[in-house]
């Protein structure tokens, strides 16, 4: 035997090496093999389930609007956004006759513009026209506050060269080669004593009444495709700082009403078939009280909100008008020491937060993480909405017409604003209008897509929720819906972690008719969403995998037979 082949006894310490080395090698494997099998428990621990035959209701197309602020046209009309509103701060103080308004402290109480030969009401007339166009429903804010815009031209409340040196000026606009200030010294105290006729003029119901009166004649009532909702004015309890030029005073539980009553009355005299909004509002504290000392405990303690709606239910009873159509309240997530609403996608920690946040939409066992959770219950707001109706205001509808999560430039923003919309659609809100809307090539525009045109042909989530359930939310999102023009079930499922997640859903009351299309908007793509290959579809589920960070739309085929 040729001696190179021969293996020679190894000596006793090079065996107890070896010894050694196979004992790493197995500990390492099983290390290894423990750690796989961690991670495959991790992407399979969230399980998905949808019954087609339970907590059936319908889906408002109307929850899917934006304002018409930086509103992208492209978007628009591509998606024919159901509901458009004109609304914010300046829309308080417009003038219909000379067409122009003023913005307040948001911008230095500047009112007018270039305008010197203004066309009465033409900018309102022109956004109405164009939502016709695109098939979207309008709201038009009727300004309640009592004053409103006098030129057409550039002016502003705190001219420099009449109030006096001001603690900031408009590098912008110079009036008449003016400066116009913020309406504070160069100390910081509040000028109180301007003239509230500087650049405004007093306004009443009588003086507003004449622009629905044109708003019915150019464009039709609401019945006939003209301004369907009338807003009353814009969050109310900011007039006395917003607008402190003309309206310093905080605004009280019974101004609230009586305007209220005098404005909201003259619209369902002028169009019967128009819809009126409010109060608008800006968030929590005023939902709560109106900031007027002492105006809560001489409203029996009630809160701001219930007892608007109480006493909007007290004129229809005494009068036999229904004066108040939808219950309308704005709403901004508030995180501690971060930036959500308005602003860019942000760090990690800021990320996490906004993705969490949606719960405060609803879940009772989230604890807002904010000063307002610190002091206060789980916001669950839209459950909290419907119950303030149901119990001061049966048949009120209930409307968020601003809100804002950030990030719409991200696909973190994306993920929370599909999660959003699947939230509206599951607690039955009736009306929302998206603020700061994306543009048409940012990843937010894409979450809408997928509710609306998802295949770039028209292609819609379903208008009747079914039940369906994720065992955890937080990471692997579910909302199901039954489609009325084919019958198909359409899911949405948003992936908001940063792994890959499989995961099997069981599917109850619900026959597949052949395999599911699967349309996904990730990372992997932030132009497009993607058609995937189809998915197999059995009458207990499917299994599948979504993509990080993802939002995946599965359309599922009924069975004919």
């Amino acid at each position: 035997m040729n001696k190179r082949f021969l293996w020679r006894s190894p000596s006793k310490t090079t065996r107890w090496i070896i010894i050694l080395l196979l004992g790493v090698l197995a500990t390492v494997a099983t290390i290894a093999t423990a750690a796989y099998f961690r991670s495959a428990v991790a992407q399979n621990s969230v399980s998905l389930s949808v019954d087609v035959t339970a907590d059936r209701h319908s889906i408002s197309p109307d929850i899917y609007g934006m304002n018409d602020y930086a509103l992208d046209p492209t978007i628009a009309k591509e998606l024919r956004i159901p509901v458009e509103r004109w609304g914010a701060n300046h829309t308080s103080r417009y003038n219909w006759l000379v067409d122009s308004s003023n913005s307040g402290d948001d911008f230095f109480f500047v009112g007018g513009g270039d305008n010197k030969k203004p066309i009465p009401g033409d900018s309102i007339d022109k956004i109405v026209k164009t939502n016709r166009n695109n098939g979207s429903k309008s709201i038009v804010t009727i300004p309640m506050i009592g004053y409103v815009n006098k030129f057409s031209t550039w002016n502003c409340g705190f001219r420099v060269s009449k109030y006096g040196p001001q603690e900031k000026t408009n590098p912008y606009i110079f009036p008449e080669g003016d400066k116009c200030g913020n309406g504070k010294r160069s100390d910081g105290t509040l000028i109180t004593n301007n003239n509230r006729l500087d650049v405004s003029i007093v306004s009443d119901a009588a003086f507003q009444k004449p622009w629905v009166q044109h708003l019915v004649k150019t464009h039709g009532t609401a019945a006939k495709g003209g301004v369907q909702i009338y807003q009353m004015d814009n969050e109310p309890s900011g007039w006395g700082n917003t607008h402190r030029d003309v309206h310093p005073e905080a605004t009280s539980y019974d101004e609230l009403r009586d305007r209220t009553y005098q404005y909201a009355s003259m619209v369902k005299a002028t169009d019967p078939t128009a819809k009126v909004l409010g109060p608008s509002d800006f968030g929590w504290p005023v939902y709560v009280d109106s900031g007027v000392k002492g105006d809560r405990e001489k409203h029996g303690g009630v809160w701001f909100a219930r007892w608007y709606l109480q006493q909007m239910r007290a004129y229809e009873q005494q009068k036999g008008v229904r004066i108040l159509d939808y219950f309308d309240e704005h709403y901004y997530p508030i995180v501690d020491d971060l930036c959500l609403a308005n602003c860019p996608v942000g760090d990690a920690k800021t990320q996490a937060a906004r993705l969490r946040s949606t719960r405060s939409l609803w879940d009772s066992t989230y604890t807002d993480e904010s000063w307002i959770g610190k002091y206060n219950p789980p916001l669950t707001i839209i459950p909290r909405f419907r119950d303030w109706v149901k119990q001061d205001y049966p048949g009120t509808k209930v409307a968020i017409t601003e809100y804002n999560w950030g990030g719409l430039e991200s696909i973190n923003g994306a993920l929370t604003q599909a999660d959003i919309l699947g939230i509206f659609g599951r607690e039955q809100l009736d009306l929302a209008t998206l603020w700061g809307p994306p543009k048409s090539s940012e990843p937010g525009a894409y979450a809408f897509r997928t509710y609306m045109n998802y295949d770039g042909k028209g292609g819609k989530y379903g208008e009747t929720w079914v039940r369906s359930h994720s065992t955890d939310q937080g990471q692997l999102a579910i909302y199901a819906a039954d489609r009325t023009s084919d019958g198909a079930l359409t899911l949405v499922i948003i992936n908001k972690t940063s792994q890959n997640l499989t995961s099997n859903l069981s599917l109850k009351g619900f026959k597949s008719a052949a395999k599911a299309q699967v349309y996904t908007y990730s990372e992997a793509n932030l132009r497009a969403i993607v058609r995937q290959s189809d998915l197999a579809v059995n009458a207990a589920g499917f299994g599948a995998t979504y993509p990080a960070n993802s939002i995946t739309l599965v359309a599922i085929p009924k069975s004919k037979t």
